[in-house]
């Protein structure tokens, strides 16, 4: 028995312990797939690098697009509101000229209509306050009183 169990763990240390010769195999699989990551990183940075100077000329493109729409939008409105603004002033000009028609014509009719009233409906005579024709004379001085006659 003693011989078997010897060959179990050999077979077992074989199986579950590493060599130096599985130490150096697993340095060297790891060395590799380190050089793998790093050259795979490398070449997803300059993939992005490469994407992103893309996404940066397109937004570049872009944003220069809706600028120049921006701005022909802003000169047809700047024209826009010069028509209205100029529509705006004659439409001014034409109710002042008109409200002045209408002042002036509405003073004519009133005036009219007052001097009509005038001839149709004359004043009321005038009133002067006299007063009455005892008070403008002078006053009459009293008569005078006779002397008392001598006496005898």
């Amino acid at each position: 028995m003693g011989g078997d169990s010897a060959e179990a763990f050999v077979l077992l240390a074989e199986d579950r312990l590493a060599t130096k010769h599985d130490i150096a195999e697993l340095k060297r699989d790891m060395a590799a797939m380190e050089a793998n990551l790093k050259r795979d990183m490398a070449a997803m940075e300059v993939n992005l690098k490469r994407d992103m100077a893309a996404m940066e000329a397109n937004l570049k493109r872009d944003m220069a697009a809706i600028e120049a729409n921006l701005e022909r939008d802003l000169a047809t409105l700047d024209g826009k509101l010069g028509t209205t603004r100029a529509e705006l002033h004659k439409d001014i000009e034409t109710a002042k000229v008109e409200t002045i028609k209408w002042v002036i014509v509405t003073g004519i009719a009133i005036l009219g209509g007052m001097a009509a009233i005038n001839r149709l409906v004359p004043p009321p005579a005038p009133v002067y306050y006299h007063s009455p024709a005892q008070e403008l004379r002078q006053p009459v001085p009293p008569p005078p009183v006779p002397a008392p006659a001598p006496a005898r």
